[in-house]
């Protein structure tokens, strides 16, 4: 369902995850701020799918503009307008948004629901309790430690 004039999501080349989403008003982003900018766009998924609402590269890599919330989850029972949480990373130049633009994309995917269980323990893995940067962040530190691992 669409909102006045909004544009249907659509996908621009063959093969695309992503069907991109686009502004339905004009917003201008100074440096460092955000805005939720709405898209117009209603809908509806099958129950056992959800959307995720993603940033575009394009607009990252070149502008730095990104999504707050990335990715945005849109549920199998939400029925409001897709709206998007843009945030403008650059720490010097403003950007504007105008109706029409391509702001996002949205990836609709199956999801699994899952039976939580509590118990008092869990069973061993070789992670273990590593979490944030415990497999490093230096090229070839898989190698090292394969190296080690064999001496």
């Amino acid at each position: 369902m669409l909102n006045g004039d909004a544009v249907v999501p659509f996908y621009a080349h063959p093969g695309d995850a992503g069907a991109d989403l686009v502004a339905a008003e004009a917003v201008r982003l100074g440096p460092g701020e955000r805005a939720l900018v709405a898209t117009g766009v209603r809908i509806a998924l099958p129950e056992g799918h959800a959307a995720f609402v993603v940033p575009r590269s394009g607009l990252a890599a070149k502008h730095g503009i990104s999504i707050v919330n990335s990715p945005g989850t849109v549920d199998a029972g939400y029925r409001g307008e897709i709206k998007v949480s843009l945030i403008n990373t650059d720490i010097r130049s403003a950007y504007d948004v105008a109706v029409g633009d391509r702001i996002a994309q949205l990836i609709i995917m199956p999801v699994t629901r899952a039976t939580f269980i509590p118990v008092d323990e869990l069973p061993d893995s070789v992670r273990g309790e590593g979490g944030f940067g415990s497999t490093g962040y230096q090229a070839g530190l898989h190698e090292q430690q394969a190296g080690k691992a064999n001496d």
